[in-house]
């Protein structure tokens, strides 16, 4: 089901002007669409959904959908070379608990962030990122948009060219973080720094590979019809299982 509580009046938007359910073999993944939010305040509330479902193994799933203002990020790693000394970045810039190297989010990308318990997946965070990549890879398709995995690089790409970034982090087998997809924007903010650690990658959205314009929004809502039955392929049985963390 959607939670339309937001910064933004979601409720008011044509878009998702009316609360739905989720159809789907599993009714217990909730979906919340955040509209414009500061990163701060984005980590935050993962934070907390992250500690409610570790008090709680039955809590449901989450995937919270948002968009951020301008903001780099780079994970856990020691090298910090991909932020080319940082000094000179235009945004601010977060140090995160996440897997990867530097990255950029801002308006027009569409954050996706699960907050999923994988003691009911198999406790396979592989399989889990590559579930995040297909995910990315089949929705993508359905704007005609030829994506791919690349061998050995965590993401989704359209030939050399990048459309969406995946990082993840995971506590107690809770999952945080998750995906950027590039729906249009400013991608000049991706030079200040070298993506993901890359050096020849070029960064790329859904309205360059198109030709059309998209709001996040409205990419969102399509979003949300369907991962609520891709849920099922990551799931590996019905029956929540409670662990020890």
């Amino acid at each position: 089901m959607i939670d339309q509580s937001s910064n933004v009046d979601a409720a008011s938007s044509p878009i998702w002007g009316e609360r739905q359910d989720a159809a789907s073999t599993f009714d217990d993944l909730r979906l919340r669409w955040l509209g414009r939010m500061s990163f701060a305040a984005a980590l935050a509330l993962q934070e907390e959904v992250v500690a409610r479902k570790r008090e709680n193994r039955l809590a449901v799933d989450e995937l919270l959908l948002l968009e951020h203002d301008p903001v780099y990020t780079i994970g856990r790693t020691p090298d910090r070379s991909s932020l080319l000394g940082a000094t000179h970045l235009p945004h601010p810039l977060f140090r995160i608990n996440r897997g990867g190297q530097a990255t950029y989010h801002g308006p027009g990308q569409l954050m996706g962030y699960p907050i999923i318990d994988l003691c009911r997946c198999g406790q396979d965070l592989h399989r889990y990122l590559r579930w995040l990549e297909q995910v990315l890879i089949e929705f993508l398709a359905l704007y005609k948009i030829p994506a791919q995995r690349r061998d050995g690089l965590t993401g989704v790409w359209i030939g050399q060219r990048k459309i969406a970034s995946i990082g993840v982090g995971v506590r107690y087998w809770i999952t945080m973080h998750g995906f950027a997809l590039n729906v249009g924007g400013e991608l000049a903010p991706f030079r200040q720094i070298i993506p993901c650690g890359i050096t020849d990658i070029a960064m790329t959205s859904m309205e360059k590979e198109t030709g059309k314009s998209f709001s996040v929004i409205e990419v969102a809502r399509a979003f949300e019809k369907l991962v609520s039955t891709w849920i099922c392929d990551l799931r590996v049985e019905q029956e929540v299982q409670i662990r020890n963390a």
